[in-house]
This record gives structure tokens, sequence and C-alpha cells, in this order.
């Protein structure tokens, strides 16, 4: 069975900067794609952001210019790259990955961010 794990979650304050770890394994197949989502208490689970194969990103409106999500296509991880951080980013924050058609999710790390 496919594992998918998010690491390097915690508490950051206002204004600094964090790193997330997704790793893909158990598997031979690398992630087609692979993306970061994330559910604040009380709120629906929104996607963040996305890479291809290829390398191509995209970002939702609310994390542009904030957050990257770089990759390591040799160890099947991605990182979510979280810069300049707002107290509305705390969220619980899921990897999903897309491997030989089809999808798979993490458990989640948290993000806290402390204003």
């Amino acid at each position: 069975q496919v594992q998918v794990v998010e690491s390097g979650g915690g508490l950051v304050p206002a204004g600094g900067s964090l790193r997330l770890a997704c790793t893909v394994s158990r598997t031979i197949f690398r992630a087609s794609a692979m993306a970061w989502y994330r559910q604040a208490p009380g709120k629906t689970r929104e996607w963040v952001a996305s890479i291809t194969g290829d390398g191509y990103t995209t970002y939702a409106n609310s994390v542009k210019g904030r957050f990257t999500i770089p990759d390591d296509n040799a160890k099947n991880t991605v990182y979510l790259q979280m810069n300049s951080i707002k107290p509305e980013d705390t969220a619980l924050y899921y990897c999903n990955a897309h491997v030989a058609g089809n999808a798979y999710w993490g458990q989640g790390t948290q993000v806290t961010v402390s204003s």
C-alpha cells in the first residue's frame, strides 16, 4: 500500500517561515502530481499548491508569493516552503499524491501560527 507521510509542522510566529515535507513510499512508481491542502478548524479543506511530474507549479491566491513547492524527484518528496506566515495559515496541512492512477492522502501535519 502506497504511503504518504507529511512532516515539519509546528508552532511558528507570524511573519516567520516553516518548511513542510511530504514523502511517498512503498511504491516503485514516481508520483505524477503532488499537492498540498489545508483545513482550518471549522472550515472545509482547501487546496494550497500543486506540482506536476514535470515541475509545473500552481498556487492558491491566498499563498501566492509567500509559499513555494520545491520537490526532490529522486526521493519522491515535495516540500511546502512557507514564508511570511500569517495567523490565517493556521491549519492541518495534508499532502495528496497521484501514483499510478490513484490518489493518496497523508494524515496531515499541524501548523499553528502565533500572532
